[in-house]
């Protein structure tokens, strides 16, 4: 085989690694992302925009391969397929049945979703890639807009380096808590079903409620979140370990990188209910500040980023054969998610440009829960809607209905939809 027609592979990054071995269909490790337009979705035409996406965007057109010691991506010579949305969100993605993509696009009615295999890339860069299905569906079904100025806005400079080897410091030692973490108790929706609660929050007035209580939206969702589980499930099981939140932060924000593969790290809430006596939404709020003042600063993210990286560049994991890896890092990952209660990923605004944003309605983002983390929480931004969601395999929902009653009786305006899978809170 010649050099022209050699396919194209690159190795996962730092972070990936760890998902292809611990992946299956109890733990996805998948996340979604939907946009919900002002009119009805034609495959054959989001069946175009996927594949032009795809001539600018190669990085996404790869197959995963199995190698000795690592996964490894190739480039995959299929098709993608775009089918009608029939199955619950954020579902492990079956390689064998997608034409071998690590993303899987559907529609339904008026609403575009896609998948992410989390080893292909992290839910800013996923949006990055999403954005631009978008824009060339409305350019396909709207020739109006297809113009060269609005074109050169969208260009992007990317790469698919790993990052984290770039930018993580040999030297770094994490402070991360050794206590494990409360879990949700209660009894979990049969036969693989995911709950879905959406809800779409009026961002002016959040904002006001933030303003008066000097936190950041995150701080304040991330309190408002610890506090519905304290009231809703943490007393009346009695908890007594620490409610820990798992917040995913964008590493670009912090160290210079175009990559379109996974660059994000995380900081972890700890909140010490029982001991520190935080039984009110003030207490909480006051402790969540803190904390994030604390764990959000670049010194403390090079720790725990430098810390998943040495531990990826241990020459002792770097030799075992990739069939004895396999059983013990699922062993293992089982284990760190323990030390977690749930995990809230806020990717913010998402902004789109010009005469697009008349077709958009709103976006949304979702994450796979699992075993250990019952309840995972996502969210995202568009012009004044910010949209909280709820992913859940809990047949309970009254912490999604103390969320939202909380909201409500704070003045800030919300209205909720669903899968369907649990009753109606709103």
């Amino acid at each position: 085989m010649n050099k022209e027609n050699k396919l194209y592979w690159r190795k996962l990054d730092n972070s990936a690694k760890i998902f292809p071995i611990s992946n299956g269909k109890k733990y996805s490790t998948v996340f979604r992302i939907s946009c919900v337009l002002k009119e009805k979705i034609k495959k054959e035409i989001l069946q175009k925009a996927l594949q032009q996406t795809l001539e600018k965007y190669k990085s996404f057109k790869v197959r995963m391969k199995s190698g000795f010691f690592w996964y490894y991506l190739e480039e995959n010579p299929k098709n993608p397929i775009v089918e009608e949305e029939i199955d619950y969100p954020c579902k492990y993605i079956d390689y064998r049945h997608n034409n071998n993509y690590l993303f899987k696009v559907t529609y339904f009615e008026n609403k575009i979703n896609i998948d992410i295999f989390h080893s292909l890339t992290d839910g800013n860069s996923g949006t990055v890639f999403f954005r631009e299905i978008i824009y060339n569906y409305l350019e396909l079904e709207h020739p109006e807009l297809l113009n060269e100025e609005q074109r050169g806005l969208r260009k992007i400079e990317y790469n698919t380096e790993d990052s984290y080897i770039k930018n993580y410091d040999k030297k770094a030692k994490s402070n991360a808590s050794g206590k494990k973490a409360y879990m949700l108790k209660g009894k979990r929706i049969k036969l693989g079903a995911i709950s879905a609660i959406h809800e779409i929050i009026d961002l002016e007035d959040l904002k006001k409620e933030t303003k008066k209580q000097e936190a950041t939206i995150t701080q304040y969702l991330t309190a408002v979140l610890i506090y519905s589980i304290y009231q809703e499930n943490y007393k009346k099981a009695n908890g007594k370990k620490p409610v820990k939140v798992c917040i995913p932060v964008n590493l670009k924000k912090y160290f210079p990188s175009k990559t379109m593969s996974n660059f994000f790290s995380y900081l972890t809430i700890e909140a010490e209910l029982k001991k520190h006596d935080l039984n009110t939404f003030e207490k909480i709020l006051n402790f969540v500040k803190e904390d994030f003042k604390k764990k959000l600063t670049e010194e403390e993210i090079m720790k725990t980023m430098s810390t998943n990286v040495k531990i990826g560049n241990n020459p002792f994991i770097k030799i075992v054969p990739l069939f004895i890896k396999k059983p013990l890092v699922r062993i293992g990952y089982t284990e760190i998610r323990k030390y977690t209660t749930t995990t809230y990923s806020n990717i913010g605004r998402i902004g789109i440009i010009g005469q697009y944003q008349d077709y958009i309605d709103y976006f949304l983002m979702l994450i796979a829960p699992e075993q250990v983390e019952k309840i995972k929480c996502s969210s995202c931004t568009y012009e004044n809607k910010m949209v909280f969601t709820f992913t859940s395999n809990m047949k309970d929902n009254s912490i999604e209905k103390r969320f939202l009653e909380f909201l409500k009786e704070k003045g800030i305006k919300v209205k909720v939809e669903s899968n369907g899978v649990l009753d109606d809170i709103s």
